[in-house]
């Protein structure tokens, strides 16, 4: 399923969401999104960037610093060119995928490995990155996300391609610092094991109107818990209907 330039014009250019991320008790850091409209060899995109820190207390000991970027076609909404520039603790990794939908490849180099050369590598059709599955969601109508969907997705991750199944299980009001506000609750299924506790372990809350905001967002890892709530916003499409 691809997504229509008019439909991506739900994102504004210059919109920018930000995230304070508590891991377990702690507030362990914060999270940035920002979208503008460009151009990407010549054709009209949305640059998305993603980057994500620990703070205080955590980053004394674990130290984060992450970096995604996208490149989403305006007129399909599939990525072009995605970047993932991580450093979490003595782990590093810098990946630049480019996306050929046309014949269903990829070509992936690892920029810290530059002498290794690009590798490339067979795809799917309609595949997502992590940052383009996020506004591929958020571009949906609100008619396509009615408790008891459910939607499957391809997502490029790594250096791999996960196969994604996101449900809306129902509607729930979230309270956030900004007031409260009605949500769609969707639980993405994700592979258990490596990363999260359980095939379930991810539940997202986005908001219940055009702009599909995340509000919040809850993961049981394999060790503790991880909790993300919106602390900023700026620049989005349509009003957020928060209340006291």
């Amino acid at each position: 399923m691809t997504v229509s330039g008019q439909r991506l014009d739900k994102i504004n250019s210059g919109e920018s969401l930000t995230y304070r991320i508590h891991y377990g008790l702690l507030t362990a850091g914060n999270a940035n999104l920002t979208a503008v409209k460009t151009t990407y060899k010549g054709q009209p995109h949305l640059y998305v960037k993603g980057t994500g820190k620990t703070t205080g207390a955590v980053r004394a000991f674990f130290r984060v610093d992450d970096l995604y970027e996208s490149f989403i076609n305006y007129e399909t909404g599939l990525p072009s060119f995605y970047v993932r520039n991580v450093k979490e603790g003595g782990y590093s990794q810098h990946l630049e995928t480019v996306f050929n939908h046309q014949n269903n490849t990829l070509i992936l180099t690892d920029k810290k490995t530059p002498a290794n050369g690009s590798k490339v590598l067979k795809s799917v059709k309609g595949v997502q990155d992590m940052l383009s599955a996020f506004y591929h969601l958020r571009a949906m109508e609100q008619s396509e996300l009615k408790v008891g969907t459910v939607k499957n997705m391809n997502i490029w991750i790594d250096d791999e391609m996960f196969p994604f199944q996101l449900r809306v299980v129902g509607v729930e009001t979230i309270n956030t610092k900004f007031g409260r506000i009605e949500c769609l609750k969707i639980i993405p299924l994700v592979q258990s094991g490596r990363v999260f506790k359980a095939k379930e372990g991810v539940t997202l809350w986005v908001t219940n109107d055009q702009n599909h905001v995340p509000v919040s967002v809850k993961a049981e890892l394999a060790v503790g818990s991880l909790k993300a709530d919106l602390d900023q916003y700026k620049n989005v499409r349509y009003p957020l209907a928060f209340r006291k």
